[in-house]
């Protein structure tokens, strides 16, 4: 978020590695912590919506094809938009809070409830849902990819239940899955963050997504729309082998064993399916 709406300008990091030393060195450890009470609070239950709607809208499709991975995925992303906004503009505003400074002088906001409910106050419910618009664009497409790229590899490293490394085809899936759903829309996702980050110390400069684009455009060409990205995939690949090892054992060993068909978490569909 740092490197995605830094000032050209006037930047303050020069890439990952100094922007990451430079939160330690001004802000302490701790200023690399900032905004995890909104993800704390809110990817429980993401992750219980993306996985609960992608399974179940597989099944209503009827036959596990790369297309109907494709659109159960999708589907997915956009409903979890409903929480997946609110929680990231509050996580955008309190990483940005206190930028370079190692005791905060002036605190806008204690904490991302507080954080939200300040936002409410003052801009009602379509602050609360400031990016919305692009969370939406940004989230349908790249769980699409996610999900298809999951059910590709895990199928390609021929995943089984049985099988001794089945442990780590699953982290490596996963994480490669990761990586290809945030490069599939990172453009809207530095986009999103510009919109949600837009008005912090009462400046407006956005009045939409196309505005948004042609001024970053304009004043800093294409490369502004890969900024961050390298920290983005050294987070996206361990954050999502995690995720998928994790919901795919659980599932797994949740079921009887008549029902455990390679790393299939459901007997609905009869016919062998990594997911």
């Amino acid at each position: 978020v740092r490197l995605q709406v830094q000032n050209v300008e006037k930047p303050l990091y020069r890439g990952t590695f100094h922007c990451f030393q430079s939160i330690i060195k001004q802000e302490s450890a701790f200023g690399l912590y900032k905004g995890i009470g909104s993800p704390m609070m809110g990817l429980t239950f993401i992750n219980a919506l993306v996985f609960g709607v992608q399974g179940n809208t597989l099944r209503a499709l009827g036959k596990d094809t790369p297309l109907n991975q494709f659109l159960a995925g999708s589907a997915a992303g956009a409903i979890q938009c409903i929480i997946c906004c609110p929680m990231e503009l509050a996580k955008t505003r309190m990483q940005l809070q206190g930028t370079g400074e190692y005791k905060q002088k002036m605190k806008n906001y204690k904490n991302s409830l507080d954080c939200l409910i300040k936002i409410y106050q003052k801009e009602g419910l379509r602050g609360i849902n400031r990016g919305m618009v692009s969370t939406f664009i940004r989230e349908t497409p790249s769980f699409g990819f996610y999900f298809l790229t999951y059910d590709y590899m895990t199928r390609y490293l021929g995943c089984e239940a049985e099988d001794s490394y089945v442990i780590p085809k699953l982290l490596f899936s996963g994480g490669v899955s990761g990586i290809v759903s945030w490069l599939s829309t990172y453009p809207m996702d530095v986009i999103k963050s510009r919109l949600q980050a837009d008005g912090v110390g009462g400046i407006t400069q956005y009045n939409g997504i196309l505005d948004c684009v042609q001024k970053s455009y304009h004043e800093e060409g294409w490369r502004v729309f890969t900024r961050g990205l390298t920290s983005t995939l050294l987070r996206a690949f361990p954050v999502n082998a995690a995720t998928f090892a994790t919901v795919t054992v659980f599932l797994m060993y949740m079921r009887p064993d008549d029902n455990l068909r390679g790393c299939e978490p459901g007997p609905v569909i009869q016919q062998p399916s990594s997911l």
